[in-house]
């Protein structure tokens, strides 16, 4: 009996939300015709009949959600359809193609482009979580609509997250971070973004979660007075000056603050805009006249002006903002917009998306200029794992806003240089480039632009792009451009050094070279998993097999003697005597063979690279280094992106199985930064953490300021999970803000 009063409930709960779905399309679509989403969702019902969620909802409840979440969004009728459907050909035996024949060529459409996405594994290996990122930037391409019912889904799945295990929480919670909320912010939906982030953060980061909500906690109620009182005197200023506009007060985003502090390393105290305040205007001339009116009441701080309704960000954000200090010594921001810039900042793209007799207009087409421009670069970037780093520099872009001579905007990512503005300029000026002017005076390459700078870039014909560049660029397409240019002429250089390398081989055998055919090098190189015979001369040449090796396999048998019949006629060079070089390239860079290996290879000297000393268990890449090696760095080493534009240095290495190595029976020095409150008994908190996780402490470091300190330690750490189980003891020490692995010691 209980059962079915459950389930007659549960059934009144779905009919009630269905409704709640019609009224909110109703209310800003009031004379479209509703069947379409009628069918949807009847048919979403017969066939997620049966189904449950793991909150034990039946499994139609999903679908309806992400349904209304478009209708918040004001989406069209055949999106909110789509989203009512977006489950049933991934879930269910229906096909793509019913769904064809009963709703049509758009809903098929947009239903197949979120299935092929939900079906993205983006924990999966790095190469294949790259390509499918690539494939969802070019779904979002083909139909915006098909990323937004996707980021429906991903909201509405976040929000029931705490049904699911801790493993598959942290799993999902980190996807979301990683992808989904940086994409709501590239399409300007700062509503979904900031829900998404806010959600995923308690699952990815819990102590940090918690610390920074207890910290807003302690301070909600005085914030909140302070805020109502501000509020009150806003209304009273604009009621004065005849300024018809609404005041809303709110308190900054829990991980909008704590990305805050990470970056700048303050107290909570210190971040000027927790406290906010936004007022929203009948018209752009009443936004500047409110800006004058805040600036009369309350003292601005200087330099926290930002004018986004003259110059908006790309993704279409329009506001003024500006951070005042009040009487009593409180910082607060003030955010001034007119309603339409209001909806464009907090739906972003979902706001002007128009579709009601199939093609867009002009200005919806020029939203998408982001998306185009992505795809445009990533027809040119061979390497899946190098478009997906740099789509995730282009996705959180920080604003840098310059003019060229003649007053043109050029807008950068924050700490730009000139080589960036110039690629942004064109492809030939940025490869030409030689110098640059800021404001009329020669600055150096690496010279940090601010916004308002003027920049002239000085090129000379023949010029070339430099590797060093990629040190500081910070923009996507300079980068891209740049790796681009290197990989085609240094791969040209590498297949002639390959060449040059076989040839002195054979001499000293007395080979001739004109003995190889095509065919013997396109079988060899087929035997090492490349496509033709300059791959594998390219490979020879950025020392990723010997010339030896190769030349033995290249041989007809009956000269293949030779290498164990005869000496060579030349001294062996310094490659040759692997015994003793070895041993001394060992002893120098810290090689330990039998701690990591070469996949597929046995005879390759391998060493951890010093910029970022990876310890076991972590994702490690090698590359490959003539004279010294392999070099091994952590996945996440700063310096990876840069080394690998030669994807042919690139080569596969795994952590040894054996248990008793010495360098893991020893550890493996990390430096670690706690950055801290200035509080008696601190340091000996944290070396008591430490010293329990049965860690030697080889060296501690304690620089103080007035209210904060940063403690650097070297430890020895036996693998990753060593380190993680010590970093979260000691973040959860009280008055610890944060604690950082740093790479080099």
């Amino acid at each position: 009996m209980a059962t079915l009063r459950q389930q007659i409930a549960t059934n009144v709960l779905t009919v009630t939300r269905y409704r709640d779905l019609l009224r909110k399309i109703r209310s800003y679509r009031s004379s479209d015709d509703l069947s379409l989403v009628k069918k949807a969702y009847d048919f979403s019902l017969e066939h997620h009949k049966g189904s449950e969620r793991e909150s034990g909802e039946p499994y139609l409840a999903h679908p309806l959600q992400v349904a209304t979440i478009l209708a918040e969004m004001r989406l069209d009728t055949t999106a909110i359809a789509a989203g009512l459907l977006h489950d049933v050909v991934e879930d269910t035996t229906v096909t793509v193609d019913e769904i064809k024949t009963e709703f049509g060529e758009q809903v098929a459409h947009i239903v197949e482009g979120v299935t092929k996405i939900s079906k993205i594994d983006f924990a999966s290996s790095e190469d294949a979580q790259a390509e499918n990122v690539r494939k969802m930037v070019l779904a979002m391409m083909d139909d915006i609509r098909v990323v937004l019912i996707k980021l429906a889904d991903r909201l509405h799945n976040m929000r029931t997250l705490k049904f699911l295990s801790p493993e598959r929480q942290h799993k999902i919670a980190r996807e979301t971070l990683d992808i989904y909320a940086p994409i709501a912010h590239r399409l300007g939906m700062n509503k979904v973004r900031g829900e998404l982030e806010d959600l995923a953060f308690q699952y990815v980061d819990p102590i940090s979660y918690d610390q920074v909500k207890d910290a807003i906690e302690l301070r909600r109620k005085e914030g909140e007075a302070f805020l109502a009182e501000v509020q009150g005197v806003i209304e009273q200023k604009l009621k004065e000056n005849k300024i018809q506009a609404r005041v809303e007060a709110r308190i900054k985003r829990l991980y909008s603050i704590w990305q805050k502090l990470q970056r700048q390393r303050i107290s909570i105290d210190q971040i000027y805009d927790m406290l906010a305040m936004r007022i929203i205007t009948q018209s752009e001339t009443d936004c500047y006249a409110v800006l004058g009116i805040i600036h009369n009441q309350w003292r601005p701080v200087p330099g926290r002006i930002k004018d986004f309704i003259a110059i908006p960000r790309n993704n279409f954000y329009k506001s003024l903002h500006t951070t005042v200090i009040s009487e009593k010594g409180h910082a607060f921001e003030v955010q001034i917009r007119t309603e339409e810039m209001h909806k464009m900042a907090e739906e972003g793209i979902a706001a002007h998306w128009k579709y009601k007799d199939g093609p867009v207009s002009a200005r919806d087409e020029q939203r998408l200029a982001w998306l185009r421009q992505v795809v445009e670069w990533q027809r040119d970037i061979k390497n899946s794992n190098e478009f997906l780093a740099t789509l995730k520099i282009d996705l959180y872009p920080e604003e840098v806003y310059t003019f060229t001579p003649k007053g043109r905007i050029v807008i950068l990512p924050r700490d730009a240089t000139p080589v960036d503005f110039a690629y942004t300029v064109h492809t030939e000026v940025g490869n030409t480039c030689v110098g640059a002017k800021v404001n009329g005076r020669i600055v150096a390459l690496r010279y940090k632009l601010r916004s308002g700078d003027i920049v002239e870039i000085l090129t000379q014909p023949g010029h070339h792009p430099s590797r060093d560049w990629l040190q500081f660029t910070k923009s996507s397409r300079a980068r891209q451009k740049i790796k681009h240019w290197l990989n085609v002429h240094q791969r040209e250089r590498a297949v002639e050094i390959g060449r040059k390398l076989i040839e002195k081989e054979a001499r000293k055998y007395r080979i001739s070279m004109k003995s190889l055919s095509d065919a013997e090098l396109q079988r060899v190189s087929s035997e090492n998993g490349l496509a033709k015979p300059e791959d594998l001369l390219a490979a020879v040449g950025y020392g990723k097999f010997s010339a030896r090796s190769i030349l033995a396999r290249l041989v007809p048998p009956e000269e293949a003697q030779s290498f164990s019949g005869h000496a060579p006629t030349v001294p062996q060079t310094e490659d040759d005597t692997s015994g003793g070089f070895t041993s001394v390239v060992r002893r120098v860079f810290g090689g330990d063979n039998s701690a990591i290996k070469v996949k597929g290879h046995d005879d390759l000297m391998v060493y951890r690279a010093r910029c970022c000393n990876p310890i076991r268990g972590e994702e490690i890449v090698g590359y490959v280094t003539r004279g010294k090696g392999v070099a091994v760095h952590s996945k996440s080493c700063s310096n990876v992106d840069n080394l690998l534009i030669e994807p042919e240095r690139r080569i596969a290495v795994e952590w040894g199985r054996d248990a008793a190595s010495p360098a893991w029976q020893a550890g493996y020095p990390v430096k670690l930064a706690v950055h801290c409150d200035n509080r008696p008994g601190m340091l000996k908190q944290i070396a008591t953490v430490i010293s329990d996780a049965e860690t030697n402490i080889r060296n501690i470091e304690a620089k103080t300021e007035e209210e904060s300190a940063t403690v650097e330690i070297v430890a020895d750490i036996a693998d990753l999970k060593h380190l993680e189980r010590i970093v979260t003891g000691v973040r959860k020490i009280p008055g610890v803000r944060d604690v950082q692995r740093l790479q080099k010691l």
